[in-house]
């Protein structure tokens, strides 16, 4: 009977599938019509019998205005959340969009409760109260540093159109959190005070628009340009902060990363090595994804039967189904940038090879 009314299939809840809730309800709204019809029909009657106080409670909810509201408020508020997840959920390169997203999408989500609760947005709402703690709270387990050094490092935030869409902008280098997450890196990363004073010397120059970078053409192009091209026309002005903006924006922001952790851990702790303690097991995966990107550093690493074993195993043939993520310049698991940005405090941040291989803790 549905399948007469509705060309579309009916979707429903997955616990393992990425937010199978917010597309159930999706769904929903398209074959709105559709399921309208099906419940006033003749047919929808005669089914009626078979089980009536079912087919009431349907018809009910399909016919009334206030379920379909309910549903249309649903996707206002959690439709910015799913945006940003779908566009960062992806081998694409995104790192140094994620920061001026998550900033808009909580804003967007506040917009949309405030609406529906037709208050202003100088007043209290007791839901928006547990929303943005929620959404904190995620930003905080999950992101690094190098969200913020991208972020500053992206010439469309300084530039004036970005700045007048919303008054309360700034430019990055006059936000106090972005400026010490990104003094964190180049700490980290540049360990010479020689060379990381000629760095911080080149990022004042770009961002304050000195020297080379006042020209009218550099200044123009910040909006217009991606970063990437950016940065590669007018970057030679700041060698150094060149070569690692061009590496922070090739590199993706998906969770491939965790996947590969978690198949290497299934690898580990299988059903005949089930005894194992999950130290021990974390132990075991710790060393072996860090044996892994040693190994991209020897020449065995591009020939014999193990070629490529990292990216796609012993069998490897070509890159045609591997992406962006497995090949990147930057990764979130590449030796260099993992050796000096995800270390403890405190730690040697020599960049040797063994930096990499540290404590699990």
């Amino acid at each position: 009977m549905y399948n007469e009314f509705v060309s579309l299939k009916l979707l429903s809840v997955a616990e393992t599938r990425f937010a199978s809730t917010i597309v159930m309800l999706k769904r929903l709204k398209l074959i709105k019509r559709g399921l309208q019809a099906m419940v006033i029909s003749d047919k929808w009657n005669c089914y009626r019998e078979d089980d009536v106080g079912k087919a009431k409670f349907v018809k009910e909810k399909i016919m009334d205005d206030v379920w379909w509201d309910y549903i249309d408020y649903i996707l206002s508020f959690t439709g910015p959340v799913y945006d940003m997840l779908r566009a960062c959920d992806t081998d694409k390169p995104c790192l140094h969009l994620v920061y001026d997203m998550w900033d808009s999408m909580i804003e967007k989500v506040k917009m949309s409760i405030y609406r529906h609760e037709g208050k202003r947005i100088d007043e209290e709402s007791t839901f928006y109260n547990v929303v943005p703690q929620i959404l904190v709270d995620r930003w905080n387990k999950n992101n690094t540093p190098l969200h913020c050094m991208a972020h500053s490092l992206n010439p469309k935030y300084y530039s004036d159109e970005w700045l007048h869409e919303d008054q309360n902008r700034v430019p990055t280098h006059r936000d106090e959190e972005v400026t010490r997450e990104r003094n964190k890196c180049f700490k980290r990363y540049f360990e010479d005070i020689t060379e990381r004073t000629k760095v911080i010397t080149e990022f004042e120059k770009f961002s304050s628009y000195v020297e080379a970078f006042s020209e009218h053409d550099s200044i123009h192009n910040r909006w217009h340009m991606d970063p990437y091209t950016w940065w590669c026309a007018y970057g030679a002005y700041a060698p150094s902060l060149k070569k690692l903006a061009l590496r922070l924006f090739v590199q993706p922001a998906s969770s491939s990363c965790c996947e590969r952790n978690w198949s290497t851990y299934s690898f580990i702790h299988s059903v005949r090595r089930n005894k194992m303690v999950p130290q021990r097991a974390e132990d075991l995966v710790f060393i072996h994804s860090n044996l892994r990107l040693l190994s991209r550093r020897s020449s065995q690493y591009l020939q014999g039967e193990t070629k490529m074993w990292g990216i796609a195993g012993d069998n490897f043939d070509s890159l045609d189904d591997i992406g962006m993520l497995g090949i990147a310049n930057l990764s979130l698991d590449e030796p260099a940038m993992e050796a000096v940005l995800f270390t403890d405090e405190g730690e040697d941040g020599g960049g040797g090879e063994d930096v990499v291989i540290v404590s699990s803790t």
